[in-house]
C-alpha cells in the first residue's frame, strides 16, 4: 500500500529560461485546494503586468490525484501539459507550478514553446524543497480517566501522533495514523474496554 506523496514546503526562488529573447519566469507554490490558484495567478500579473502569457499546471489530492492544465492563449498543449508533466515527472503533487513568458518577438514554434515551458518548470522544481510526507489516518478516541494509562501507553508504544486532547468530564484524544498502520491500531483500540474509537474524514 501506498502510503506516501511528495509535496514540497515553500514557494520555490524565481527561476528563468531564456530562448531566442523570449524569457520565461518559473515558480512553484505549494497549495492546499484550487481555490488558492486564481490568488496567485492575479498575484503575479500584477508583478509582471507586462508578460504575455502566465500558463499554468496544477496537481492536488494525495491519493486520488486531480489535476489542470492552462495554455493562456499558447497554442494547444504548448504550455500548461509541458508543465503539468514536470508535475508527474517529479512525482509531486498540492503543487502549483505558473510559468510567465515576456515574447522575445520571434517566434519559437510549437516545438520551442514546448521545451520553454518544461524547461522553465524542471528548473523551478529543481530549486524547490521536495518533502516525502506520510498519508495519515485521524482518529478520535473517547474515554474516562481510568482508562487513561493504557490509552496513553498504546499511543507511546506505537510512537502515534497526538493532534489534540480535551481533558473535561470525559477524555477525547485526536490522534493519527500512518495509513498502513490503521488498522492494526484500530483494532488494538478497539479491543480495549471502555475506549471508543472513531474514524474522522480528512
Amino acid at each position: 500500500m501506498k502510503d506516501t506523496y511528495k509535496s514540497i514546503t515553500e514557494a520555490s526562488e524565481e527561476v528563468i529560461f531564456k530562448d531566442r529573447n523570449s524569457k520565461f519566469y518559473g515558480y512553484a507554490f505549494p497549495i492546499k485546494s484550487e481555490d488558492e490558484v486564481k490568488e496567485i495567478i492575479e498575484d503575479l500579473k500584477k508583478k509582471h503586468h507586462q508578460a504575455r502569457h502566465w500558463c499554468y499546471a496544477w496537481q492536488l489530492g494525495k491519493e486520488e490525484h486531480q489535476f489542470r492544465a492552462n495554455d493562456d492563449g499558447e497554442p494547444s498543449n504548448s504550455a500548461g501539459m509541458p508543465i503539468y508533466g514536470q508535475i508527474q515527472s517529479f512525482d509531486v503533487t498540492n503543487i502549483l507550478i505558473v510559468v510567465v513568458r515576456y515574447f522575445g518577438g520571434v517566434k519559437l514554434g510549437v516545438g520551442g514553446l514546448i521545451n520553454a515551458y518544461r524547461s522553465a518548470a524542471q528548473l523551478a522544481l529543481e530549486s524547490s524543497n521536495i518533502l516525502k510526507r506520510t498519508i495519515d489516518d485521524r482518529y478520535l478516541l473517547q474515554f474516562d480517566y481510568p482508562e487513561m494509562n493504557i490509552v496513553m501507553r498504546i499511543i507511546k508504544e506505537h510512537n502515534l501522533n497526538v493532534l489534540d486532547q480535551q481533558l473535561a468530564l470525559d477524555c477525547k484524544i485526536f490522534i493519527s495514523v500512518r495509513k498502513k498502520e490503521s488498522e492494526a491500531i484500530f483494532e488494538k483500540f478497539s479491543g480495549v474496554y471502555k475506549v471508543e474509537i472513531k474514524k474522522i474524514e480528512n
